[in-house]
């Protein structure tokens, strides 16, 4: 049988097409095939879509720190955690420049941007979108993730120039009332159609490793795959325990577990770039060279991510050294890619 006319499980869908219509047994079917067959499905799509040898580099700044309403779980900046953290004012255009120039010239070629808001103010929109500007004057692309936006913060971040906008699910519907309580699923889905609606392309995933069972995690995979259209950046993150938390000390979920939800994520969503994000500093280099292998072809770079530690450059570039992979601004997109949003459909992330 021909690699590319493999069906998937109890479906009669070709491996590889686009859908919006999973449902949740079939996701969870793909959790639950033997590990050799979901990484060789995963595999497959990968390199329809992209060369496997080739990860985008995206560089993550906290721009706001700290002081933050919301609740949730797995957060040092949430207004529950037991931290030493301090709230910080908004950086000024010239610190975040700095940072960015930094950012370009170590490889990465998208800079992100975070502020430990709920929802920002208007006039906190003026402010980044004089960053945007900024940051796209250097050549980079840009993304921001701030709260929960109204549509026209929206279309003022849109019109700035903003590529991408983030804002995780972090788990399903299901299990996402345990993680926070401050705001509601539908919150964030309403944040997502406001973003898509603007224009702007999205950057949505989640958290795995918060307690979360393998149903919730094809819940979670499930809901992003069935939007409209799949999110352009889908980041996959491994929970970083932080000492004050509320999830300090729930259960660690097994790296194999972890490395299936990168290959369902890239099952599902077969153009969009899938981001090994948090946690890799707690990962071994097999473990990252696996979800590669499994479809992930974009990583954050830097020491740094919000209040969390990341690899430095150099051990990164070491890494990829020893598995003969190299840096790509599209993650070795092959042209079958998902197009911009701007040129067409609306979707959610």
């Amino acid at each position: 049988m021909n690699a590319l006319d493999r069906t998937l499980p109890h479906s009669s869908t070709t491996l590889g097409a686009i859908r919006h219509d999973w449902t949740q047994s079939e996701v969870e079917a793909l959790f639950l095939l033997p590990f050799p067959e979901l990484i060789f499905q995963a595999q497959t799509i990968h390199r329809q879509n992209f060369d496997p040898s080739k990860v985008q580099l995206s560089t993550l700044l906290s721009i706001k720190t700290g002081g933050c309403p919301e609740d949730c779980a797995y957060c040092p900046q949430s207004s529950e955690a037991e931290t030493d953290l301090k709230a910080s004012k908004l950086l000024d255009v010239e610190t975040v420049l700095a940072e960015a120039r930094k950012a370009k010239e170590s490889g990465a070629t998208r800079f992100c941007m975070g502020a430990a808001w709920r929802a920002p103010k208007d006039r906190d929109i003026d402010k980044v979108c004089e960053l945007v500007e900024g940051v796209k004057g250097l050549g980079l692309e840009t993304c921001m993730t701030l709260g929960m936006l109204t549509p026209p913060q929206a279309q003022r971040l849109s019109a700035s120039g903003l590529d991408y906008y983030n804002h995780n699910l972090d788990t399903s519907p299901e299990f996402y009332p345990q993680i926070i309580t401050t705001r509601t699923f539908q919150d964030r889905l309403d944040t997502l159609e406001n973003v898509r609606q603007a224009g702007m392309n999205v950057c949505c995933g989640g958290i795995v490793g918060m307690g979360e069972s393998v149903a919730d995690r094809a819940s979670m995979v499930v809901t992003l795959a069935n939007m409209p259209t799949h999110p352009e950046s889908v980041p996959i993150n491994l929970l970083v325990q932080v000492a004050g938390t509320k999830l300090e000390g729930v259960a660690r979920v097994h790296p194999l577990d972890f490395v299936r939800t990168i290959a369902v994520a890239r099952i599902v969503m077969p153009a969009s770039m899938v981001r090994l994000s948090a946690g890799r500093e707690d990962m071994t280099d097999e473990l990252q060279a696996l979800c590669f292998v499994a479809g992930a072809n974009s990583v954050f770079s830097g020491a740094q991510l919000l209040t969390t530690p990341n690899p430095e450059q150099d051990v990164d570039a070491a890494l990829f050294s020893r598995l003969g992979m190299s840096t790509d601004a599209k993650g070795g997109s092959i042209g079958t890619a998902v197009p911009h949003a701007k040129a067409g459909s609306h979707h959610n992330a």
